[in-house]
């Protein structure tokens, strides 16, 4: 090949180019304005968007999620028609085909960062608990400080930082103990076999309307449960508002003085666990000479 038909060549190839590349002005400018005119569109949607998930009242978090898939949706889709116009259809199939299998490459790679974290959206839209609610999940027990998408932080009442993944809270049994104004507190209590049951009813009963801790929209409840090895039991139901674990462990003690001091003024007992002492065969000979033979002759 010669210089000649080398340059031939060269200048074809550019003429070829520079002639494609007025042909596609007119694409590269309704692709500018299209593109353009659609990013102020995402940025209107975005806007929109914003304003109408904060009146669901789902958390800040979930919210701002929301609005960034929302606007990240606009803006591929912005995209995507700016590269139709360029008639890139290839690289519009291309990009499609990339982010499939990324995004499948990503679900295996991190499926259980991506369950505690749709775990976390659908707490957020259920709103189970709030922060500052005491819950019990997983074994775990405590005042909720914070809320994230992936994560939920209580503080146990030993003053333990927990961290619990959303997706446990939200396949496990979740008690909300500040979900309720009025908590019911029942403890357990005997009494001796002779004592008259009648008369420890309305004593226990009496003791406990005068507790200041009761909520006093609910009676104080005595029911007998039980016979057991040394005492009538039964259980005293007492009904309380319920703001955080003091006021329950307040009352417990409230309830036991209360009880306690009423049964002690009455003559009422509250039996403790008899157990006898088998010493064996003393031979009809006092224990207390039996004993020390025993014992000498262990020596």
């Amino acid at each position: 090949m010669d210089f000649n038909e080398l340059w031939e060549t060269l200048t074809g190839k550019l003429e070829g180019w520079a002639k494609a590349a007025v042909e596609w002005l007119p694409n590269l400018g309704l692709a500018l304005v299209v593109g353009t005119l659609l990013y102020f569109v995402s940025k209107a949607v975005r806007k929109g968007a914003q304003k109408a998930i904060a009146r669901s009242g789902i958390r800040k978090a979930a919210q701002d999620l929301f609005v960034r898939v929302v606007y990240f949706g606009c803006l591929i889709a912005t995209l995507m028609v700016v590269l139709s116009i360029l008639e890139l259809s290839k690289t519009v199939t291309s990009l499609l085909a990339g982010v499939g299998v990324i995004g499948l490459a990503l679900g295996f790679a991190f499926q259980d960062l991506a369950a505690n974290f749709i775990s976390g959206v659908g707490l957020s839209v259920k709103k189970l608990f709030e922060v500052g609610d005491i819950i019990e999940t997983n074994d775990e027990i405590g005042v909720v400080e914070s809320i994230e998408l992936r994560t939920t932080i209580i503080r146990a009442f030993d003053g333990k930082r927990v961290v619990i993944p959303n997706k446990k809270i939200f396949q496990e049994v979740l008690i909300n103990h500040s979900d309720n104004e009025l908590r019911r507190l029942d403890l357990g209590c005997g009494v001796t076999y002779d004592a008259d049951l009648e008369q420890v009813k309305a004593i226990a009963e009496e003791a406990l309307e005068k507790l200041e801790r009761r909520a006093k929209a609910r009676e104080a409840e005595i029911y007998f449960t039980e016979f057991g090895d040394s005492s009538i039991n039964f259980v005293a139901r007492v009904w309380f508002d319920y703001q955080t674990q003091k006021d329950l462990a307040a009352l417990q003690s409230d309830m036991v003085m209360a009880l306690k001091g009423a049964f002690d003024e009455n003559g009422i007992t509250i039996p403790f666990p008899i157990r006898t002492l088998d010493f064996g065969d003393c031979g009809g000979s006092r224990i207390d000479e039996v004993w020390p033979k025993r014992l000498e002759a262990a020596e």
